[in-house]
């Protein structure tokens, strides 16, 4: 995949799904970057974030944690300009960091997925980008940042106490 991306390279509408499927899929955290990095370039943040955010609130579990994982990537900037979608007409042009809404939205849904899903794969990938902050969503959802932070406080896992502590401090 990387060195097709190098070459000029043209996805097909159903490629769309097939890369956001392997990146979700994919257990490695580094490695999924292959697939999203494409899918941003060819079909824009808003669309690769938008299903990304579909898998999160409507995907198994490991669907989940995998929509998790491959979230940090959708922030990348486009620099594969020679990889695009074959009929950007019908897909929406690719085009640079957008989508504030949909990252509104990614939050609210990984704040009550943390809190809600029980699930150790799904809380692991899920709590690294998490903002732990009250100050980052509105005052309705500031009793479930303070759930989220006691869930991860008093976690049985280690690497959750430990990773909440990263975040917040204290």
């Amino acid at each position: 995949m990387r060195d097709a991306c190098r070459r000029s390279l043209t996805l097909s509408e159903e490629s769309f799904d097939v890369l956001l499927k392997a990146a979700v899929h994919d257990p490695d955290p580094s490695f999924n970057r292959q697939f999203v990095e494409p899918a941003l370039n060819a079909f824009g943040h808003r669309r690769v974030r938008t299903a990304l955010l579909g898998y999160l609130r409507t995907g198994t579990d490991l669907e989940r944690a995998g929509a998790a994982r491959a979230w940090c990537w959708s922030a990348l900037p486009l620099r594969m300009p020679v990889v695009r979608a074959e009929n950007p007409g019908t897909t929406g042009r690719a085009e640079p960091h957008d989508g504030s809404a949909v990252v509104a939205e990614w939050n609210e849904a990984a704040l009550r997925e943390f809190v809600s899903n029980e699930h150790l794969d799904v809380r692991r990938c899920v709590l690294p980008g998490l903002s732990l902050r009250k100050e980052a969503y509105p005052s309705e959802l500031h009793d479930l940042v303070n759930a989220a932070v006691a869930i991860a406080r008093s976690h049985a896992d280690e690497y959750i106490r430990h990773r909440v502590e990263h975040q917040v401090g204290d």
